[in-house]
């Protein structure tokens, strides 16, 4: 679990974060989403340790993480996994060394250890035998989960995820969806997402926190959303005209 405790965050005279409250659950799918400015970012990165709060705490169950000292914030690092939005392999790598170079940076596992590793992650994202490849010898979608494997390498409790469908076709960001979202329950990892995709937020949306203005506007989960009485929160979910008919649809069900 993270808990987001009356975070403010400013920039000069920009404030871009007002006092946000938010718990991020264990073993769930937990969703930031908000138009383009609304702090998302911003908020991640100071959830993940990359910007410190102006004001607010957060904690990493009974962490709180700007208090720690050196080796404790490391070893709270070493729990934390991040899937990055442009994926962040190396093109000089292989597969498999992409893979285990966390392994590499901060374990002492043996060779044989981090090669069966390496292979468990890679089946667990169902691409065994590609260990040899290079990146640019597979395709997006295939480098996205090549991504995911090594964000879980390291058997993280908490997974960070930047905008993990940028770039994909519709039905690869659904698989990509569904394998982030069995991964979480699976091994009862904290995950956060960063997202636009709003197929994300309808199909593993448990918990989502919904910034606008850089403020909480909203937090709900996916059946939730299509109940909800948010006019600003209906505007950005329901934007495209089948959206809001699928939402009429379903509310007329009821």
């Amino acid at each position: 679990m993270i808990r987001a405790k009356n975070i403010f965050k400013q920039f000069g005279d920009n404030e871009v974060l007002k006092g946000i409250d938010f718990t991020f659950e264990a073993g769930k799918n937990n969703l930031i989403i908000g138009q383009s400015g609304a702090g998302k970012t911003v908020f991640l990165k100071i959830l993940v340790g990359l910007f410190e709060p102006t004001k607010g705490e957060v904690w990493y169950n009974d962490f709180n993480f700007f208090e720690l000292s050196k080796s404790q914030l490391r070893e709270v690092r070493m729990d934390v996994g991040m899937l990055f939005q442009g994926n962040a392999l190396f093109d000089s790598l292989t597969i498999e060394e992409n893979i285990r170079f966390p392994m590499d940076m901060f374990t002492k596992m043996t060779t044989k250890e981090k090669n069966e590793r390496v292979d468990y992650c890679l089946e667990r994202v169902e691409l065994e035998g590609i260990n040899n490849r290079f990146p640019s010898e597979i395709s997006g979608g295939m480098q996205k989960r090549v991504g995911i494997a090594r964000a879980i390498v390291l058997k993280p409790k908490y997974l960070f995820c930047d905008e993990p469908n940028s770039g994909l076709d519709p039905k690869t960001a659904i698989t990509i969806d569904e394998l982030i979202s069995s991964i979480t329950v699976d091994q009862n990892i904290t995950t956060l997402i960063n997202t636009h995709d709003m197929n994300s937020v309808m199909e593993i949306g448990d918990n989502i926190c919904y910034l606008s203005k850089g403020k909480l506007a909203w937090q709900g989960n996916k059946t939730e959303v299509m109940e909800s009485n948010n006019e600003s929160l209906e505007e950005f979910i329901f934007a495209s005209p089948f959206l809001k008919k699928l939402r009429a649809k379903a509310l007329g069900k009821q």
